[in-house]
């Protein structure tokens, strides 16, 4: 008999190492948290070795708190390697089991390269969007450990990186308001302190200020980008324009 699932969760959003999520959308799940849904992270590494770290298990303790500061219910790391990460079948087979484990609704995914940055972020986002498919392929039990198919109804993207605050030219993209919530994703990524010590600070005034500047585009405080895999509706011309 298949093992009894867990609650599902609302949304997971996936990234390659501890601390993207948080750096990239952090704002985002904690807003997601206050209003009742329930959230979850997936690192696809545990993102070491890193120059200031003393390895995995400071980096995996440090990605709980700051886990435990955003209120996410749930945060699992994959056992795939950093810096040899690579779109496989057997990376998108694992990231594959837990989408039909939690059964979410939407996933948040890296939305593009990174130069000058991690080759890993770019991997993610091809694992990320395959697994999704995976997800909900029938005819493939021997695969997926007697999970059943699950089919996931949203996959939205986020951009990772500081090398442009310059808006999309058209469509396709929205704003979530973190005006509530920028002190509580500013603290999470603090948490990480064997990756941010004092003497990256400054990656904290330019990431308040993109959040600042994404939030003022749409009328609000702060908040966060993301691009949307398919078009987006409403009902409600007002309530759109007019959040």
């Amino acid at each position: 008999m298949p093992a009894e699932l867990p609650e599902p969760l609302d949304v997971i959003a996936v990234g390659a190492h501890p601390d993207d999520v948080e750096i990239a959308c952090g704002g985002t799940l904690a807003q997601l948290v206050r209003q009742g849904y329930r959230v979850g992270i997936i690192d696809l590494t545990d993102g070491e070795p890193t120059p200031a770290s003393p390895g995995p298990e400071v980096r995996l303790q440090e990605a709980a708190e700051a886990a435990r500061i955003l209120g996410v219910h749930v945060r699992h790391t994959l056992e795939l390697t950093n810096r040899r990460l690579f779109d496989s079948h057997e990376a998108r087979l694992a990231l594959a089991k837990v989408f039909r484990r939690y059964r979410p609704s939407v996933v948040l995914g890296l939305a593009a390269k990174t130069p000058l940055a991690s080759p890993d972020h770019y991997q993610a986002v091809q694992i990320t969007d395959a697994a999704v498919f995976y997800a909900r392929l029938s005819k493939w039990d021997e695969q997926f450990d007697g999970l059943a198919v699950h089919t996931i109804p949203r996959q939205v993207w986020y951009p990772l990186g500081f090398s442009s605050l310059q808006l999309p030219p058209a469509g396709g993209h929205f704003i979530v308001d973190i005006g509530e919530t920028l002190a509580i994703k500013l603290q999470a990524i603090r948490a990480y302190q064997t990756q941010f010590p004092p003497t990256k600070d400054r990656l904290f005034r330019t990431l308040e200020g993109q959040n600042r500047f994404y939030g003022g585009s749409a009328g609000f405080e702060a908040g966060e980008l993301f691009f949307s895999s398919g078009t987006l509706g409403t009902k409600d011309l007002v309530k759109l324009v007019c959040p």
